[in-house]
């Protein structure tokens, strides 16, 4: 017999929130470690607030959400809250009820400077660290470094020059048209007025040049782990200058090795390594190499080469799941709390693989 198309609303509920998610879902393993790794931050929490005035918004549901944000590839904090509203699993994640009413979009700008910003969620990344290296999932002996670019939000329209001399767009509207055929234009001359943190860069001789910022990755080589991160301004030294500085405060053991492409392949960066004590495992450039056969030689020196790869699997993962492909924001403090943040995400990622409960049994 054919069931009638009717549908009749109830008025009450007989199954919580917590009965609706799956027991073996991987969220469920996935939110019991980031509630550990958030009560350890309660302290700095804390003390982001003052002891008086109007109950505000948990930090922890903030980040949390945050957090849905990066894993599930939602492109703006708008449709974030949305998606929140309605999705009972990202109701769940963040700690919402069924009736809890969802903050609005603007809660994220508003916080933006107290709490989601480079020192709250480098806080964080150490404390996805810190839990990967007691799980003894890290290697202190062999490391890589990379960087990778990530497109501003800025529009090539707006690269005007900085004495004030740039035509005018020759009709009006929203999105006007910009002649710049012909014009010689570079960091030096013209800046951005959308994002003045915004430089024009390109990667490769035969890439297009564009506004962008550059993210870094120091990874290390047992399990792929990302052990530092940074975002600079992009120019033709800040590869080197980021990872010159994440070696220094992340790789402590002396004669520890560090892979790199040719890009590293300077003399002035070989011997800053060899200063710290680290083997620089840097590929050869075809003429000029600052890496001679004391290091090519050694049996680790193409092992190194081969595993410094995986650090394109990091770049990967942030920029087609993790929305760092284009910057959502502005401003080069704003884009490197969204690169140390999407970096601690892909490693909690990384260690549900390794675990197990990433994906669900049934």
């Amino acid at each position: 017999m054919r069931g009638a198309d009717i549908t009749q609303h109830e008025l009450f509920s007989y199954r919580t929130l917590e009965d609706r998610i799956p027991q073996d879902h991987p969220l469920r393993n996935l939110r019991a470690v980031v509630d550990i790794l958030l009560k350890t931050m309660d302290g700095e929490l804390a003390a982001l607030y003052a002891k008086t005035g109007r109950v505000s918004i948990p930090p922890e549901r903030l980040l949390r959400a945050s957090l849905i944000q990066v894993l599930f590839s939602i492109r703006s904090e708008r449709q974030l809250v949305q998606q929140i509203d309605y999705n009972l699993l990202y109701r769940w994640f963040v700690g919402l009820t069924l009736d809890g009413e969802v903050w609005d979009h603007s809660t994220f700008s508003a916080n933006r400077e107290r709490l989601l910003n480079e020192r709250i969620t480098r806080s964080f990344f150490e404390r996805v660290l810190a839990l990967a290296e007691w799980q003894q999932l890290l290697s202190d002996e062999h490391f890589s470094v990379d960087g990778t670019l990530i497109e501003a939000r800025a529009s090539m329209k707006r690269f005007e020059k900085k004495d004030g001399t740039s035509p005018p767009p020759t009709d009006g509207g929203r999105n006007p048209s910009v002649d710049f055929k012909g014009e010689t234009r570079g960091n030096d001359t013209h800046a951005s007025t959308t994002d003045p943190d915004a430089r024009l860069y390109k990667k490769s001789a035969g890439d297009k040049s564009r506004l962008c910022y550059l993210g870094h990755a120091l990874m290390e080589n047992r399990h792929g782990l990302v052990v530092d991160a940074e975002a600079t301004v992009a120019s033709g030294t800040a590869e080197r200058e980021a990872a010159k500085r994440m070696i220094a405060r992340t790789v402590s053991k002396s004669g520890a090795t560090v892979g790199a492409d040719k890009g590293y392949d300077v003399a002035e960066f070989v011997a800053a390594l060899r200063l710290q004590g680290v083997t620089p495992h840097v590929a050869q450039k075809a003429k000029g190499s600052a890496i001679d056969g004391r290091t090519t030689g050694h049996p680790g020196y193409r092992t190194s080469l081969k595993i410094r790869k995986r650090v394109e699997e990091v770049f990967g993962w942030s920029k087609t799941v993790g929305g760092l492909r284009k910057t959502r924001f502005r401003g080069l403090p704003k884009v490197k709390a969204q690169t140390i943040f999407t970096f601690a995400a892909y490693k909690l990622t990384r260690m549900g693989s390794l675990f197990g409960w990433r994906w669900s049994t049934a």
